[in-house]
């Protein structure tokens, strides 16, 4: 669990994966993206397509320790097995390190967990070395669905558990407390993304209450925040 009262900014950095995913990117915003992402050293950029990663790749050169992302199936999650797999080959091939799937919402809700299962498993197989992630969209979701969804991450080696794509509602705390919940005592890492305004607080909540990692293009803001939030009590005192 990531400990507030032993961060500085440089390593809450370290908790953030930053993103720039509109549909109206061009390169010009990925190469702004990749500059703010050397500057604050975050875990992670993600861009929504592996056709941006070649030139991530090239901007990131120098800094091995930063996850370069992308999104599979993003952000429907609803592309057969194999399809999703290509694509995660694909996205490994042209250099992401990090892979960030939708998983199939409606297999889920139909309790087709076959389907899903078999996903999952293609998705670890053609990721390889590189770090894998499922989004479960729980605002689509109900308590049990989530249970159920972070169950079979579990179950096929997925690394990451996360909350949304970020590109429809965000997450609730209590629908993230069913993912910890689930999960506890486990090796499988919970991620938030598409944290609700005022986004400095909710996330910094989201942390407190257990997230290993904040997707969201604010990370900026919110690491910004950080003394502003010390001050009102919102993130306890450095020790």
């Amino acid at each position: 669990m990531v400990d507030l009262s032993k961060m500085d900014k440089k390593a809450l950095a370290k908790v953030f994966d930053y993103s720039v995913l509109p549909k109206d990117t061009n390169e010009a915003a990925i190469r702004k993206g990749c500059e703010i992402t050397r500057q604050y050293q975050f875990a992670a950029f993600y861009s929504s397509s592996p056709y941006w990663t070649p030139i991530i790749v090239d901007e990131l050169k120098d800094y091995p320790d930063i996850e370069i992302g992308t999104g599979i199936a993003f952000p429907f999650g609803s592309a057969p097995a194999n399809v999703k797999a290509f694509e995660t080959e694909e996205a490994v091939k042209r250099g992401c390190t990090a892979v960030d799937m939708v998983m199939n919402i409606g297999a889920l809700k139909d309790k087709r967990y076959d389907v899903v299962k078999d996903e999952l498993k293609l998705f670890v197989k053609a990721a390889g070395k590189a770090v894998t992630k499922c989004i479960l969209e729980t605002n689509f979701l109900t308590d049990e669905e989530v249970a159920a969804g972070c169950k079979i991450i579990l179950e096929t080696g997925v690394q990451y558990a996360k909350t949304s794509s970020g590109q429809f509602e965000g997450p609730s705390l209590e629908q993230f407390m069913v993912m910890r919940r689930t999960l506890e005592g486990t090796d499988v890492k919970l991620k938030v993304a598409g944290v609700k305004f005022p986004r400095p607080q909710n996330a910094y909540t989201f942390l407190m209450a257990g997230a290993d990692r904040i997707g969201t293009r604010a990370a900026p803001e919110i690491i910004d925040a950080l003394d502003l939030m010390r001050e009102i009590g919102v993130v306890p005192k450095m020790k």
